[in-house]
């Protein structure tokens, strides 16, 4: 999957993840390949992934958007 995580003054992350763990506004999920559609709000948290190499990465944020489709993950945070 492509994931990019987009603040209003940065990129924090862009490129091939396995998986995506996400803080939603009502409670934790994650993001697998071939997930179905999907726009939910994010509350303040972790985004935990894992790249496509196995490193695990963590940002903190304190909330906003993500939006799935085709394998292709958008996170607007702040």
């Amino acid at each position: 999957m492509n994931l990019n995580i987009i603040t209003p003054e940065e990129t924090l992350y862009e490129g091939e993840v396995t998986s995506v763990q996400l803080q939603g506004t009502d409670g934790k999920f994650q993001l697998l390949n071939n997930h179905a559609p999907l726009i939910s709000a994010l509350a303040e948290g972790e985004i935990r992934i894992v790249d496509k190499d196995g490193k695990k990465l963590t940002f903190r944020i304190k909330g906003g958007l993500v939006e799935l489709a085709k394998n292709r993950i958008q996170i607007l945070a702040q």
